[in-house]
Formats: C-alpha cells, structure tokens, sequence
C-alpha cells in the first residue's frame, strides 16, 4: 500500500500564549481530496505553513511526501504546490510573465509545459492580459497554474475560493477533481460548509483543535445521533426558546427565516409540534431535512 502523502502526529503551534495549532494528529492518502473545514482564525493556514516547512512546529513532527515537513523542506517544497489566500501574483505583469517567472523559481522554462499549464486552467488566449486587470475568478486560475507550473504530486490550497462567484468556484471544483482522477493528492482549507461536501475526507477545526476527520457521510452519521428538522414557525425567537426546554432536543439554531433542529432519534414531529403548541407557537411547517456538515460543525463546536 502506498505511504501516506501527509502524516502529521500531536502537531502543535504556539504564538507566545496563543495556542494555534493543538496537538493535531490525521493521515491523508495519495490522490484523495482532502478538506480542512473551519472559521477563521481556526488553525487551517498555520496548519499548511507548517506542512511546507514555513513553521517550525512548538511541538509533534510530521511527514509531508515521506519527507521530514521541517528537516527536510526544499524536498518537501520541490514536490509540493501551494496556492495561498493572497493570490501571490504580481499585477504589474502579464499572465504569461507570470507564468513564466514562477516557472523559473521552480526551473521549468519550456515553453511547451508553461503553454500547457495555462492551458489546463483555462488561460490559454489570456498570456498578454495584465493581471491587475483581472477578474477575481481569472486571478484564481492563473493563482492555480503557478502552484501546478512544477507538476506537483500534492496540492496545498488555501480558501481557494474565497471572494470569487458561485460559478466561479463550481469550475475551480472541477478542476480540483480532473487533478485527483490524475493521481494528485488535494488538501484544501475552506469555511465554505458546502464545499467541503465535494471532499473525500474532511477535517473539522475550531480554536486550533482538530475536532474529527472523516469522510462527510461518515461525520453525519457518527456526530448526528437523531435527526434533523427544519421548522418554519412564528414567532421564530419564541419557539427557539421554547425547543430549548424540550427534553430530548439536542440542538435547535436559526438558519435563515427558519429553525434548524437536531433531537434524538426518539423524538416525533408530533411531540416537537405538542411542545410548540403549548408554548403559543404557530407552526407553518416542520419537516425533516438533509443533515449537513454545517449539522456536524454545529453539533461538535458546542461541546
């Protein structure tokens, strides 16, 4: 079986007091799609900076590859490709100087392969753009080509998504999963709950602790013990605090102009209605929903 292309164990940042990274310890395969799912300030980038070699780690070790992630850091970073949250791209330049200036920190100088790196992410007719003059999406693609320029077998992505349209992000999943099929191993950090479905594997962090990893079918059925409602009801503050009383309700939150409920598996429609009656609650609807991996955060991050 092939060794794993990330094994971190008990590893730990610390900035003076603040405790970044707590004692995380998980595997990732080779060519799985792997999600790191939190808020932020959660521990997700301090995370990936200390996968690279950018950190040196408080305490615990970690292998990135079958490299030493902190002895070993120009192997790691040879085979390696990160694409951060601030897009390091120059604006002054053209796509294609771009391309070909990141191209020869990594020694790739063949036109052929930087053309083709372009190509793959949908660039090609876009070398002589400026890059300041791009849009958000385009910016990402072209973020994304330079951390693919070398061909690397493990893709570090950092809230790839973040400040880019909806389908601007769909077609940037697609291309996270053409890379897969081919063999590269993904990890992506994300606090797009959605998102993290289209993930293999996913990690949940809050406040610098790795709350559970597994793959998001796996995390709903092993966090959410019953299931889960939605209810439509007026007025919504009171029936909040009313299912707070509730024996049986484990958690019930806002989530847009409805409740999102979890309870136990004992629990009936009916029962929930009777105690929203009694409390002078008038309900227009209560259904069971589809549990989500915002269900899961939820219910983990209030323990």
């Amino acid at each position: 079986m092939p060794e794993p292309a990330i094994i971190t164990e008990n590893l730990t940042r610390l900035f003076g007091d603040f405790i970044a990274v707590d004692h995380i310890s998980f595997k990732v395969d080779q060519g799985q799609v792997v999600g790191y799912l939190g808020p932020n300030g959660s521990g997700k980038t301090t995370t990936i900076r200390m996968l690279l070699g950018l950190l040196e780690p408080t305490e615990g070790q970690a292998t990135v590859l079958g490299y030493d992630a902190f002895r070993q850091t120009e192997e790691v970073r040879a085979r390696a490709g990160y694409m951060s949250q601030k897009f390091a791209l120059y604006d002054d330049l053209t796509v294609w100087e771009n391309i070909e200036f990141y191209g020869g920190v990594y020694g790739v100088r063949d036109k052929n392969s930087l053309n083709a790196t372009l190509a793959r992410v949908g660039l090609t007719g876009y070398e002589r753009e400026n890059t300041g003059d791009l849009s958000a999406g385009w910016r990402q693609r072209l973020a994304l080509s330079i951390a693919l320029v070398h061909q690397p077998k493990l893709l570090f992505l950092d809230e790839p998504t973040s400040g880019v349209d909806p389908n601007a992000r769909r077609v940037f999943w697609d291309l996270i999963y053409d890379l897969a099929d081919e063999g590269t191993t993904v990890f992506v950090t994300t606090h797009y709950m959605d998102e993290a479905e289209y993930c293999e594997r996913v990690g949940i962090m809050r406040d610098g602790k790795l709350l559970a990893m597994d793959s998001p079918a796996k995390l709903k059925e092993e966090t959410l013990s019953g299931p889960v409602w939605d209810l439509y009801a007026t007025p919504l503050e009171l029936a909040l605090e009313a299912l707070s009383g509730v024996e049986g309700v484990q958690r019930a939150g806002l989530a847009g102009n409805h409740l999102r409920v979890i309870t136990d598996p004992r629990i009936t429609a009916t029962k929930l209605k009777r105690a929203l009656k009694t409390a002078k609650i008038d309900v227009s609807s209560l259904d069971r929903g589809d549990p989500t991996l915002e269900d899961v955060f939820l219910s983990l991050a209030k323990d």
